[in-house]
């Protein structure tokens, strides 16, 4: 597929482009073995779950798009059916480079994981995205540990099944799809003003509200999962743009991107490819809408310097933010607002407020 003049091919999924296109170690014969054994398990005309969206290239390459629940057993079905039954080129899912260890983890170290908000979970956030960034990333673990307490599941089962059976599939890529989780913070973050900071912050901190593996699986279906969108857009707009509607047109570039013509043995000639790729189903509509688009990747990457504008009156009031998220992460976790509250750079940070500016 030829690429749209606004895109640029060094932004994309992480992959292994470096690697040949067939493993090392085999002969041709051995690979053009394999390649027919997969060709004759790929199905022409599969019978695919209702979560399942097929787009297409001008070239012909097909991309199943599966759209999941992140706390869902029957997505991690639908996912190994899929990529059971199209034996893909490529699998592409909702990951990228900083959440990729919960591919490897067992379900007993990440439901501990996910509960344990610790003072070190604090540090690294605020090293990898910044104070006000990193405070918010602690408090949506807070919500995945909600979710994870009151299922008794960890997240992201979709996502080690599609890498469990990407590894069965002869000559199948694994590519992780979505935007870096620190550009999608800071870029959320600069996006709210401070009171709309502080009313999301008070609302994950306060969040209670039990729920039902049923009420998981209803998230599934399209017309509650625009329903939620909406009443988000109306709260956050600014927040639903970057968290979702940019990481959609981002997702959609990795796709297209994966969807490229492959290489088929024994003359290396170019064949349209088969992606499956494992998105959030909020991210289906997205994906759909933007998948014909020209597309501008570098605009939803940046992440603009804070405005001047204002300076001071945020200076005096985010001695009280601050004071709220603390609060919040102390309610998230024992002890751990506190600390947060004692970590240098906090102290650095409310030592510049008290000082007066040369």
């Amino acid at each position: 597929m030829e690429q749209d003049n606004s895109e640029d091919d060094s932004v994309g999924p992480t992959e292994d482009d470096t690697q040949p296109p067939f493993p090392l170690g085999l002969n041709s014969e051995a690979v053009e073995v394999l390649w027919q054994v997969r060709t004759q398990r790929r199905q022409a005309d599969p019978d695919l779950p209702d979560t399942v969206t097929r787009l297409t290239t001008p070239e012909g390459s097909i991309v199943y798009l599966v759209g999941t629940a992140h706390f869902s057993d029957s997505s991690k079905n639908d996912v190994a059916t899929t990529i059971r039954a199209v034996q893909p080129d490529v699998v592409v899912v909702e990951l990228c480079q900083y959440r990729v260890s919960m591919l490897k983890m067992d379900e007993k170290t990440l439901l501990k994981e996910a509960k344990d908000i610790n003072l070190e979970k604090v540090q690294q956030a605020i090293k990898q995205n910044g104070v006000m960034s990193g405070l918010m990333q602690i408090l949506l673990l807070k919500v995945s540990a909600h979710i994870t307490e009151q299922l008794g599941m960890a997240p992201g089962g979709e996502f080690r099944e599609a890498f469990k059976e990407a590894g069965k599939v002869p000559f199948c890529k694994f590519h992780l799809g979505d935007r870096p989780i620190p550009v999608t913070f800071k870029r959320a973050i600069a996006a709210l003003s401070l009171w709309q900071k502080a009313r999301l912050a008070w609302g994950l901190c306060f969040l209670s509200d039990p729920i039902s593996k049923e009420d998981v699986e209803k998230c599934k279906q399209k017309d509650l999962l625009e329903q939620t969108m909406s009443e988000m857009i109306g709260e956050f707009p600014a927040l639903h743009r970057t968290i979702v509607a940019e990481r959609d047109i981002y997702l959609t570039h990795t796709l297209r991107q994966a969807a490229r013509c492959v290489e088929a043995p024994p003359n290396a000639e170019k064949v349209a490819a088969v992606v499956v790729g494992v998105v959030g189903m909020g991210h289906v509509p997205g994906i759909e809408k933007n998948w014909d688009k020209e597309l501008n990747i570098h605009e939803i990457m940046s992440v603009a310097p804070p405005s001047r504008l204002g300076w001071v009156v945020r200076n005096v009031l985010k001695g009280a933010m601050w004071g709220l998220l603390g609060y919040a992460c102390f309610r998230a976790s024992k002890g751990v607002g506190r600390a947060l509250l004692s970590l240098p750079t906090v102290q650095s940070l409310f030592e510049n407020i008290r000082t007066p500016s040369n």
